[in-house]
């Protein structure tokens, strides 16, 4: 890795884009810390305070503590990713938007220009939710239609911008704008997080317990890394045999291939998707000031909350966690349903002369291919509920309250390898124009 980035500095454009990268990760940081016009900043650090560990953790690490400050990137990027999730999933349902996908680089353009538009009106949606729901419980300063308006068209604005700047990155920066945006959001919270650790678990500890401390600690963040990148990286390749055809005098055809099956095929939207449905309730409980009762919907809403799963004070909630594995396990199977399509595969081996050695093209091929798909999908589900597990478990047992879990790391391995391989894949068509220039 280090390679990569000492090759990649060498070069002048990639050096380039590097440093455009950088400072628009400086300017989404200083607009992290600028507060929203009419919020009453004390309400929302009372909230979090009293909410340790609620629905509200996760996506204030998404927005790099930005939420939890109600900034003007307190929306983050989380509308564009909603709506390019459902944009996706529209894509397969809808047969219009199939066929514009399928149209080439003008198609994908429509779909772009799509996904900005539902974007900006996710996010007057959700800033109005919060500039209502909150702002009658005290959030805004002065509860009055004008500061409503003001909230909701700075926190619209601010994630329009975000998503402004990450596309800006893709174009003219290094990796994936979007994905680069989020990490950097993530990684801001990380030192808060550490601090928190170090104040609970070493800090006033005698010597011996405070180096245990760290050494568990050190051990359970480099093992869950460790565990990411070979769940991320982790395929399973079905070799594909092209037949020979000859024609005139030329023989065309005749080599070995195959068909790349990541294990965790369908990435952190399972952990995203089981997430959001556990807690959209609690969200809405909370917009409404509602939920600390003592009737059976707060029972149930208190088992849907990640912060009493693995408690042993209230293991009774902890129901809540094996609807929440079982939610992962099958948004692993649905998700990758609706964007892988065997049957696709196995019609294009066919035109293309390929076929898997000791299975028939055809029918026998797709049958071949969904039942090893059904294999990868349950293990790499199974990966996913490790990691995102172990840090809840953690939390859960032990009162660790930080923001950063499973999902954020694999959110956070996932974008550093696609980012390295964008540089070396760089590095390497430099040195072939080179090559080719000399």
């Amino acid at each position: 890795m280090l390679e990569t980035f000492r090759k990649a500095f060498q070069i002048k454009d990639i050096r380039k884009k590097i440093g455009y990268t950088f400072l628009m990760l400086v300017v989404i940081r200083i607009g992290s810390q600028l507060p929203t016009p009419g919020v009453n900043g004390a309400y929302i650090k009372e909230f979090f305070e009293q909410n340790t560990g609620e629905a509200f953790n996760l996506f204030n690490a998404f927005t790099g503590g930005s939420f939890e400050q109600m900034s003007v990137f307190a929306l983050s990027i989380t509308p564009y990713i909603t709506s390019s999730i459902i944009m996706q999933l529209l894509t397969i349902a809808i047969p219009k938007l199939e066929e514009m996908h399928k149209d080439g680089e003008s198609g994908r353009k429509k779909i772009a220009a799509i996904t900005r538009y539902l974007t900006v009106g996710l996010a007057l949606i959700e800033s109005t939710a919060m500039a209502v729901g909150f702002g009658r419980q005290g959030l805004l300063v002065e509860f009055n239609f004008v500061n409503a308006v003001i909230v909701v068209l700075t926190l619209t604005a601010g994630s329009a911008l975000l998503m402004w700047i990450g596309e800006r990155i893709t174009e003219k920066g290094v990796g994936n704008g979007i994905s680069i945006v989020l990490v950097i959001n993530i990684i801001s919270r990380i030192p808060s997080d550490m601090t928190s650790l170090f104040d609970q678990f070493v800090k006033g500890k005698p010597i011996a317990s405070a180096a245990l401390a760290v050494v568990v600690i050190l051990a359970i963040i480099i093992l869950l890394v460790v565990f990411t990148v070979i769940l991320q990286d982790g395929e399973r390749r079905i070799a594909v045999q092209y037949s020979q055809k000859v024609v005139g005098r030329k023989t065309y055809g005749g080599q070995s291939s195959n068909i790349p099956l990541k294990v965790n095929t369908a990435g952190v939207i399972p952990i995203i998707f089981s997430s959001s449905l556990m807690q959209f309730p609690i969200v809405i409980a909370s917009f409404l000031g509602k939920g600390n009762g003592s009737g059976i919907g707060s029972e149930i809403l208190r088992g849907m909350n990640q912060g009493n799963w693995c408690n042993p004070e209230q293991i009774k909630y902890s129901w809540g966690l094996i609807v929440y594995i079982i939610l992962t396990v099958f948004f692993a199977y649905f998700y990758t349903s609706i964007t892988f399509n065997p049957l696709e595969i196995a019609n294009n081996m066919k035109k293309s002369g390929g076929f898997i050695p000791g299975i028939r093209p055809g029918r026998p091929t797709v049958e071949y291919l969904n039942k090893i798909l059904n294999y990868i999908i349950f293990i790499g589900a199974c990966g996913l509920i490790v990691i995102q597990v172990i840090p809840i478990f953690f939390n859960g047992a032990l009162g660790a309250s930080v923001s950063f879990g499973g999902t954020s790391l694999i959110i956070i391995v996932s974008v550093v390898l696609e980012t390295i391989k964008q540089l070396e894949s760089m590095t390497l068509v430099r040195h072939y124009k080179g090559f080719l220039n000399s």
